[in-house]
């Protein structure tokens, strides 16, 4: 792995399977899917020669070991357990989603390329398309209730364009066109708030 590859310090007690996962992940945000074997990634997770073989023996079972660590990752990146009572109003949940849009933008920049190396991927292999999709399922779910108990008319609706505001947004901020202008978390507030107003009648 070169220098340039994101390392981050394995928390207290991370087993195997996340130390492989994590390196699996940090290759995909570097090198892209070509990057990825298991090789690679054993020495990216500075584990002996077949430690990642044991635990995912084919290229699917590595890509499903990388998703699940990836739902659990975004899970605190997103704060899916700080989530705001809807009880406590429109300014809330805006700050909420702001936040979580902005740690993705930032210093969970890799994190975010990774997923998209993996959407990409799971729309060419089927057997990755559930698993990926199940990963998101959670905050689709939460965020479905969120704008439901605020009063939304039509809350599928309302999360796809909340969903796809955000992905939009990162998209074109990590890979896209917009890459080198990355937005403060005040810019990303506001336009979180734009988009709530005309859904919720904020």
């Amino acid at each position: 792995m070169s220098e340039s590859t994101p390392r981050t310090a394995p928390p207290a007690g991370a087993s195997r399977a996340d130390l492989v996962a994590d390196a699996a992940l940090a290759l995909l945000a570097e090198r892209g899917m070509r990057g990825l074997t298991h090789r690679a990634v054993d020495e990216a997770a500075g584990l002996p020669q077949g430690s990642t073989s044991n635990l995912a023996r084919t290229r699917q079972a590595l890509l499903e070991l990388a998703v699940r660590r990836l739902a659990d990752r975004e899970a605190r990146v997103l704060g899916l357990d700080e989530m705001p009572d809807p009880r406590q109003g429109l300014d809330s949940l805006v700050d909420s989603l702001a936040l979580a849009t902005h740690r993705a933008l930032t210093r969970n920049r890799e994190l975010t390329l990774a997923r998209y190396e993996l959407a990409l991927e799971a729309t060419r292999r089927p057997e990755l398309r559930a698993h990926f999709d199940a990963a998101g399922a959670r905050f689709r779910e939460q965020l479905g209730a969120l704008v439901t108990a605020m009063g939304s008319a039509d809350p599928a609706r309302h999360v796809l364009s909340l969903v796809a505001w955000a992905d939009g947004l990162m998209f074109n901020c990590v890979a896209g066109t917009f890459h080198a202008q990355v937005p403060g978390l005040h810019e990303v507030r506001a336009g979180l708030r734009e988009v709530l107003d005309g859904m919720l009648g904020g």
